[in-house]
């Protein structure tokens, strides 16, 4: 159906009153585009915001986003059809095929405007209806494949045609009479429209409706079905200005100035009546409804009805209102008195905490400790304790089982990068966007006042110029205060003495003195070796195998390969690194499944190396004892323990010590103090007192680009330098670690679990520690002693008196001494 020039520059008035525009449209006389025989076409896309266009009108488009600036301009000067289609959402930025209806118009440009803003105004003649295939590029715009979709309008009789017309003018003159915001223009340009297809079109253009709907109507081929469709779509817009022009109505009095509330208030009245919303007095009466039901402390209560009473005396339209409104909901929300009852189950909650996690002895005997005072006594303050140790050891996940095993809500805060005080004590309810702090905030959140708390990462909390949350959590963390914890939102007191709070760290140092005091500090060394493999085969592999959609028989590790895969492809505390690595390894299977590939369901070392390639660390294993001065020692490390060689070296010189291997001062000092108790003690193992004159003395410490420090190598360096001086050989496959004092005395070491279980990993068959450290070794469980004879010593003749064989070395050195003057 053709159109004159004329007819659409009446169209255009609805949507731009400017004379300009109209005689652009009538100037230009362009040749047409040709679309004779055409069924699908590849044509630039031009996406719209909150626009629909219909065929045979014709519409100005305001541009602004520079890919469609582009399009727009290239398209003019090549005198190309181009695509408009609507926008899914007209707020995303940049669309994509998926962002667009499916249905659009092919649109020639007829005239571009520029404006002084640097954007452009097009306008665009809509040719014909077209579905969206595809997008073929995206860049620099979009560009896609359409069809051509005929509109079928030949089906409608003349009286038909004249009575569908007859309503469509109808309902939009009765649109404009009910909607003021339309101009007047469009009045007249309805008047002269002829022609049905055109009308409907028009008034389909320019009617005030959801996008979604306009697509809808659009993508009707049929004509008559096309504007029942539309009439539908217009009563109900009349209805919509209908309800709201009798609302306006219904409130329309003679006001002024100080009725202006009165009318607001009536305004929403009506509103509310309309919808079946409740009004504001209904919605305080349930609110006190609830409050006579609630138990709560009877100070709480007579405060929280002051406030109710505030609140009906208060201007609904007011905004204090909603701000009290809120506080009233919170503090009705808020479990004051409602507590989950603990489960005593004492056999449970211990194989529960063993089931969930390996090790981690004494924090699980403390949770125990804890339930049995609750049993007995049935109230006891909830203890503050803080799981202090490197990544990675499950200290959050901790959490979750003591919960578990209590029948306790669980709830967790992360405090890593906190540094704003109000996040801890909350906001006073007078300020814009007042909230209760976090603690308040979990509590309603668990919907009971016991829940166990994990206060994650309470290390890197931060500090600066608003305030210092660490501060804050002094009066949260301490059992003798928090049972009267005020929150600045809740300006009442609330007991958090029935929490359980479980703080984690990876570093004490960097937590306030006061506030590390209020906490009972439960260290968490890391895992030994044993006791990640134990993990890996009870929690770690399964849980992956689960992760990667494969079953137990697709794929299993051997012992030797776990093993295998610990020692040399993992080197830390925790087990986050080997759940990774264990990750990988079922990865490579579970492709190879998918690709119906060979492969080894149980994978051992060469499958390993396969996998992942050369390892990547290596641990120490025993030398033999046929150099004088090599001695064995133990270190702890924060991945676990470690075997080390320490060395001696006698050179012709003037005395001189040298110490390598990027060694600590501890260590330094170790070296100096038993050099110094040995000199003074040379004569009882027969060591001539010229050798230290004559000969410079060397010690080093292998892998010297790895820092090594630490007060347990002193009694290692002493028997090294008497192995050297006197050329005895040291006994094989023993260790040692422990401190010396300049009177001999060997003082305790930590870490002592860590380095025995190296040791025995390492070959090791006797170790010598202090005494002292006898307590400590009795806490090791015996599967880890099994084969190793330990030896307990109080000074320092003792350890060289084990250690030193009376035989020397193959090839002692020869000693060339001045003689005696």
């Amino acid at each position: 159906m053709r159109k004159t020039k004329d007819t659409l520059a009446q169209g255009l008035l609805s949507n731009i009153n400017n004379d300009a525009v109209i005689s652009v449209i009538a100037e230009d006389d362009s040749s047409e585009y040709q679309l004779d025989g055409i069924t699908e076409l590849e044509v630039p896309i031009l996406p719209l915001r909150n626009m629909v266009l219909f065929p045979n009108v014709i519409l100005p488009i305001t541009i602004g986003r520079e890919k469609s600036l582009k399009l727009v301009q290239e398209a003019y000067d090549k005198k190309q059809f181009i695509t408009a289609i609507a926008q899914k959402d007209g707020a995303v930025e940049d669309p994509s095929f998926e962002d667009m209806h499916r249905y659009g118009t092919l649109v020639q440009i007829v005239k571009i405007l520029q404006l002084p803003d640097g954007n452009c105004t097009i306008i665009a003649q809509a040719r014909s209806k077209v579905e969206l295939i595809d997008v073929t590029t995206e860049n620099p715009y979009l560009k896609g494949n359409v069809a051509i979709q005929e509109e079928n309008f030949e089906n409608i009789s003349a009286d038909q045609e004249k009575a569908l017309e007859s309503s469509l003018k109808d309902a939009a003159y009765h649109l404009l009479s009910l909607n003021r915001d339309i101009p007047q223009e469009a009045s007249l340009a309805l008047e002269n429209i002829k022609g049905l297809e055109f009308l409907a079109n028009f008034i389909a253009t320019n009617i005030t409706a959801d996008v979604k709907e306009k697509v809808k109507i659009l993508k009707i081929a049929d004509g008559k079905t096309k504007i029942e469709k539309l009439l539908k779509l217009m009563n109900k817009e009349v209805n919509v200005l209908e309800i709201k022009n009798e609302i306006a109505g219904k409130t329309n009095v003679d006001i002024d100035q100080q009725q202006r509330d009165y009318y607001l208030r009536q305004q929403m009245k009506v509103l509310q009546g309309e919808l079946g919303m409740e009004g504001p007095d209904q919605e305080i009466e349930e609110l006190k409804a609830r409050a006579v039901k609630k138990d709560w402390p009877d100070e709480v209560r007579e405060h929280f009805f002051k406030e109710l009473a505030k609140l009906q005396r208060s201007n609904p339209a007011a905004a204090d209102f909603a701000v009290s409104m809120n506080y009233c909901e919170f503090m009705l929300d808020l479990p004051w008195n409602k507590l989950t009852e603990d489960s005593f189950d004492l056999k449970n909650a211990q194989k529960i905490l063993d089931k969930d996690h390996q090790g981690l002895e004494k924090v699980k005997e403390r949770i125990l400790e804890y339930l049995a005072v609750l049993k007995l006594k049935n109230d006891i303050k909830g203890p503050i304790l803080c799981l202090y140790g490197p990544p990675g050891v499950g200290k959050t996940s901790l959490g979750r089982s003591i919960a578990k095993a209590l029948g306790r809500e669980y709830n967790r805060i992360s405090l890593g990068g906190l540094h704003d005080e109000t996040e801890i004590r909350g906001h006073r309810k007078t300020y814009v966007g007042a909230m209760p702090g976090k603690i308040i905030q979990s509590i309603k959140k668990s919907g009971v006042s016991n829940p166990v708390f994990i206060l994650d990462e309470i290390d890197k909390i931060g500090a600066d110029f608003r305030g210092d949350p660490s501060s804050a959590f002094l009066e949260v963390l301490d059992p003798e205060q928090n049972s009267s914890f005020v929150d600045n939102y809740l300006e009442v007191e609330y007991d958090l003495s029935k929490v359980l709070f479980i703080a984690t760290a990876n570093s004490l140092d960097t937590i306030q003195p006061a506030l590390r005091d209020r906490m009972e500090i439960i260290e968490i060394t890391g895992y030994t070796f044993e006791e990640k493999e134990e993990i890996a085969k009870k929690h770690l592999i399964p849980k992956q195998r689960k992760e990667h959609g494969l079953k137990a028989k697709d794929f299993t590790l051997s012992p030797k390969g776990l093993k295998f895969l610990i020692e040399n492809y993992t080197r830390e505390s925790g087990v986050r690194g080997l759940e990774r690595t264990v990750g990988s390894i079922v990865r490579k299977v579970a492709k190879s499944i998918a690709l119906e590939e060979e492969y080894k369901k149980t994978i051992g070392p060469d499958e390993i190396v396969k996998f992942l390639g050369a390892p990547i660390f290596e641990r120490e294993t025993y030398q033999d004892n046929e150099y004088a001065g090599v001695v064995t020692g133990l270190a702890w490390t924060s991945v676990g323990g470690e075997i080390l060689f320490i060395e001696s070296s006698l050179n012709r010189g003037k005395g001189r010590l040298t110490l390598s291997g990027q060694l600590g001062d501890v260590m330094k000092e170790s070296a100096t103090t038993a050099l110094s108790w040995l000199k003074a003690n040379a004569e009882h193992y027969g060591i001539d007192y010229r050798i230290f004159e004559n000969y410079d003395l060397h010690i080093h410490v292998p892998a010297g680009a790895v820092p090594k420090d630490g007060p347990s190598a002193g009694i290692t360096m002493l028997t090294s330098m008497v192995s050297i001086f006197t050329q005895r050989k040291v006994k094989a496959k023993l260790a040692m670690t422990g401190e010396i004092t300049l009177r001999g005395k060997v003082l305790p070491v930590g870490g002592i679990k860590e380095k025995l279980l190296a040791a025995k990993r390492a070959g090791i068959k006797e170790i010598i520690f202090s005494e002292r450290n006898q307590r400590d070794v009795k806490d090791i469980p015996e599967k880890y002693t099994d084969g190793l004879t330990l030896h307990f010593v109080k000074d320092a003749k003792e350890v060289l008196e084990i250690a030193l064989l009376k035989g020397k070395v193959g090839d002692p050195i020869k000693f060339h001494l001045p003689e005696e003057k």
